[in-house]
């Protein structure tokens, strides 16, 4: 029975959530309606209407969430300090600090004052304090306050605080921030540092090798590659390159040529390296070694099935000067080989006829500056046109670049510059009025659609399971409470089987993996229309899944995998999902992994 009352309830709350959804969708638009839902009984509508508001990143809206620090509600207050927090409202938080009893409530005010822009004068002293009582939630206000207010030197009072909040937390995410603050601060304390590198969490001992800038042997991949980037050893180098974690291997690659190492070594990895990877970035390494000897493998490489072997084989091109094998690889049919190859003028020209957006951006970038810049102008237009035509939000970036092309040219085409100024896009609205000399107009992004109430509703306690080709499976609860339209969105596009084939195509050791792009790069959306963000209380946890963006409320629907706590992100990523297991299938995903397919599991 208790099963269906509470069914019965959620639907009931539905409709009434889908007006507030809606309102923060539409943004300042909506903030009448949030306004109304922020004063009226209901607590449910009371806490999402603070946390819509606070999304808005508006400190002008303070006000409004001011009367919710009084809530009878812990979840209504946590709401209000959360949206505080996000909008980086400056509020005399001390006096709440001294009433309020519920942890997870003072967790959000203690980010609060760290956050807050400018700060509190007591911020500092309000956080050290909070050390002794609230480790765990003054640390991450500590964090904040010292990377959001550079060149903020801590006081006396903090580093030795610090210290002893270090040797006394019990908590990993604790003294991860804390070691974050303490290298923020250049701080190298011995006791704290030598504890800290024998912690057993290894994402504490990486931060304590970051600090430190001393090389250890560790059992952690996450520690070895850190290690390795500190060592700058071409001993250190030669000996990780059989190292069972390919984020390390690939450092090493990389680092017997970066420092110039003996050629000895990379040469029999670009003839019989473990994968593909390997023989790449060695080929890459060798040509700043033994140009010579690189230009032997060089036209092996630039043969190879593999595009993203060819890619490769075009940076070392550009090192080698290989003119003829730029001039062939530009040409290639695989948009990110031609890009890296992309040299010319002639080159820019043909790129501007792809619809890649990333090869279109790369030819505008390269017409910057060209002498014949007038005569080029018409296909520039019709790049520009066409890419209007079509009608992608996401494609705004090569849309940016060509509107500049063009605006470089006095008088050139200032009729497509007046039309530009009413494009729904504000960055190229912006850019061409600029161009122009006139001030721009008010343009906001367009309010995307967002998917049915049923549908998010049908995504509750829903999963996701993301088979890596030839890799395994990973499974991830989605996060639908904290980031409705999001996952909704997600699970859309997932149903569709439009991430099915896709690759990752961005990693970056120890920190995050991308991937889900159309076009294997970070320019082509996997969504036509840009996403709203939705941060929250979700963090970019090591496992978490986020959405990538070109700034604020640009979400393209491609995915990223945080590979550690990425504490940073928070507050600026929308995080949609958790890990439930799979952490040792996305620690082995590498450049060039393909999605076999992405199944959304609903809860029956």
């Amino acid at each position: 029975m208790w099963i269906l009352l509470a069914a019965a309830a959620m639907l009931a709350q539905a409709p009434a959530d889908r007006v507030l959804l809606e309102a923060e969708n539409a943004r300042e638009a909506g903030v009448p309606s949030l306004a109304k839902a922020a004063a009226s009984s209901d607590a449910r509508a009371k806490r999402l209407a603070a946390r819509a508001l606070g999304r808005l990143e508006n400190p002008a809206h303070r006000d409004v969430l001011i009367p919710l620090l009084n809530s009878p509600d812990p979840s209504v207050r946590r709401a209000a300090a959360a949206a505080l927090a996000q909008m980086r409202a400056s509020f005399s938080y001390s006096g709440l600090l001294d009433s309020e009893r519920d942890a997870a409530v003072r967790a959000s005010i203690y980010e609060a004052v760290g956050r807050a822009n400018p700060p509190p004068e007591d911020a500092e002293r309000s956080l050290v304090s909070g050390l002794r009582t609230d480790p765990a939630a003054a640390a991450r206000g500590l964090e904040s306050l010292l990377r959001l207010n550079p060149p903020k030197k801590p006081g006396a009072d903090t580093l030795p605080a610090l210290h002893a909040a270090f040797s006394a937390s019990r908590g990993e995410e604790t003294r991860q921030l804390i070691l974050l603050t303490m290298n923020a601060a250049g701080d190298r304390d011995p006791a704290t540092m030598t504890a800290a590198l024998a912690d057993p969490s290894p994402q504490v001992r990486r931060l304590a090798v970051m600090g430190t800038g001393e090389w250890v042997s560790d059992h952690s991949p996450i520690v070895r590659y850190q290690a390795l980037r500190v060592a700058k050893s071409c001993e250190r180098a030669a000996a990780a390159v059989s190292d069972e974690s390919d984020h390390v291997a690939l450092q090493a690659v990389d680092m017997l040529g970066s420092l110039k190492c003996d050629a000895g070594l990379l040469a029999p990895m670009v003839a019989k390296g473990r994968s593909w990877r390997v023989r790449a970035r060695a080929l890459v390494s060798l040509a700043a070694v033994d140009p010579a000897q690189a230009r032997t493998a060089l036209s092996g490489m630039m043969a190879d099935k593999t595009w993203q072997v060819r890619a490769y084989a075009a940076r070392a091109a550009r090192l080698l000067n290989a003119t003829d094998v730029l001039a062939k690889l530009a040409r290639d049919s695989e948009p990110n080989v031609a890009i890296a190859a992309l040299t010319t003028l002639d080159d820019a020209m043909w790129a501007l006829g792809s619809n890649h957006s990333g090869l279109v951006l790369a030819g505008a970038e390269r017409l910057k500056n060209a002498p014949d810049l007038k005569a080029r102008l018409p296909q520039v237009v019709a790049a520009f046109q066409r890419l209007t035509a079509d009608g992608a939000m996401t494609a705004r970036d090569p849309r940016v670049a060509l509107i500049t092309r063009i605006g470089e040219v006095p008088g050139g085409a200032d009729a497509v510059l007046r039309e530009a100024i009413g494009d729904r896009d504000p960055a190229v609205a912006a850019m061409a009025a600029k161009a122009l000399g006139i001030a721009p107009r008010t343009v906001r992004l367009p309010v995307p659609s967002i998917p049915s109430a049923a549908y998010i509703h049908g995504l509750e306690g829903a999963r996701a399971r993301i088979t890596m080709r030839g890799l395994g499976a990973m499974t991830v609860d989605l996060l639908t409470d904290e980031a409705p339209v999001t996952v909704g969105v997600f699970a859309q596009l997932a149903e569709a089987g439009k991430y099915n084939g896709l690759t990752f195509h961005r990693i970056v050791s120890n920190f995050v993996i991308q991937g889900g792009s159309p076009g294997a790069d970070e320019y082509d959306g996997r969504s036509r229309e840009f996403m709203r963000d939705e941060v929250g209380l979700a963090r970019n946890a090591r496992g978490s899944i986020g959405i990538s963006t070109r700034g604020r409320d640009t979400g393209d629907a491609q995915i990223y995998f945080n590979l550690v706590d990425n504490i940073r992100l928070d507050h600026d990523y929308t995080v949609m999902a958790t890990m439930r297991n799979g952490l040792e299938v996305m620690d082995r995903v590498q450049e060039g992994d393909v999605i076999e397919r992405v199944e959304i599991m609903r809860r029956k």
